[in-house]
């Protein structure tokens, strides 16, 4: 970037947040010089909601604010991000309706993952995406005990490949009506059924706080069964900072203090400045 660039840039920030101000709303503006980041967690980006910026000016642009990866790529984009010196802390863009929770669609989608998990382990990749399904009647037991049966067919190569196969837990109460694995517990006992340490869950904070609230006791209670976080603001799914009604540093703080070693990923819908407010969820999370 060059230096009148960067100077605008910082110029329409600043103006932007004095907009802002003038509103009555919080503003937050990027530091000519951040400051050096504590590193205690790692954090990623999810690509979907950054996706009116080009993936080479998002990878160029996280790298610069101390991310590590960008997530919830194809292993053709994580081609793009891969020159930046990012990784991808999940891989894999899987159908959120059409899941493990049923027969009919195992064999696509164990084709699917067993090609997800040969990229992820030649890559250094740490995890893949599957999703459960929605109910559209289906009983909760039935469905996991489906899921649990699609994902021994599949673990074993997971186990080989040293990927870990992650399912993300959603609300059904505002985004994802009718979702299956919409809470912990659920997802905790197909874990379970499962059996392998090479299959957990992706706690998602936004998700889990609309469906169940009680985040640190929860996290704290089935740390051993969480492979990966994601953020998001509550109620809107935006900015994470004092708009929202989560203190995201003292849910960081809890998560570190478990032990956790793997990825936050930022999946809040900026409504603002997007690039400062990755730049504001890096920081805030940086405990």
């Amino acid at each position: 970037m060059s230096r009148r660039a960067s100077f605008n840039r910082r110029s329409a920030l600043k103006a932007g947040a004095a907009t802002l101000a003038a509103a009555g709303l919080p503003s937050f503006v990027v530091a000519d010089e951040p400051s050096k980041a504590k590193g205690r967690i790692k954090q990623s980006v999810c690509r979907w909601c950054y996706g009116s910026i080009s993936l080479e000016k998002l990878a160029e642009a996280a790298k610069k604010m101390g991310y590590q990866s960008i997530e919830l790529l194809t292993p053709d984009e994580y081609k793009v991000v891969k020159p930046f010196g990012l990784t991808c802390a999940m891989l894999g863009r899987v159908s959120i309706t059409d899941g493990l929770n049923r027969k009919k669609n195992h064999a696509g989608i164990l084709a699917t993952l067993e090609k997800t998990i040969d990229f992820a382990a030649e890559e250094g990749i740490p995890n893949v995406i599957c999703m459960a399904g929605n109910r559209a009647g289906l009983d909760d037991q039935e469905g996991m005990d489906m899921c649990a049966l699609g994902l021994k067919e599949i673990v074993g190569h997971a186990e080989k490949k040293k990927v870990t196969i992650c399912m993300e837990g959603l609300n059904s109460k505002v985004d994802h009506k009718d979702y299956m694995y919409d809470k912990t517990e659920w997802g905790v006992k197909l874990c379970k059924l499962v059996g392998s340490e090479r299959f957990k869950l992706l706690y998602d904070i936004y998700h889990m706080q609309i469906m169940e609230g009680d985040v640190i006791r929860t996290i704290q209670k089935y740390k051993d069964y969480i492979a990966h976080y994601h953020t998001g603001g509550v109620p809107h799914r935006h900015e994470i900072d004092e708009t929202q009604e989560l203190n995201y540093p003292a849910i960081v703080k809890a998560i570190i203090e478990t032990g956790y070693k793997g990825f936050l990923g930022q999946e809040f819908i900026p409504v603002r400045d997007k690039l400062a407010s990755l730049e504001q969820g890096f920081r805030i999370c940086d405990v």
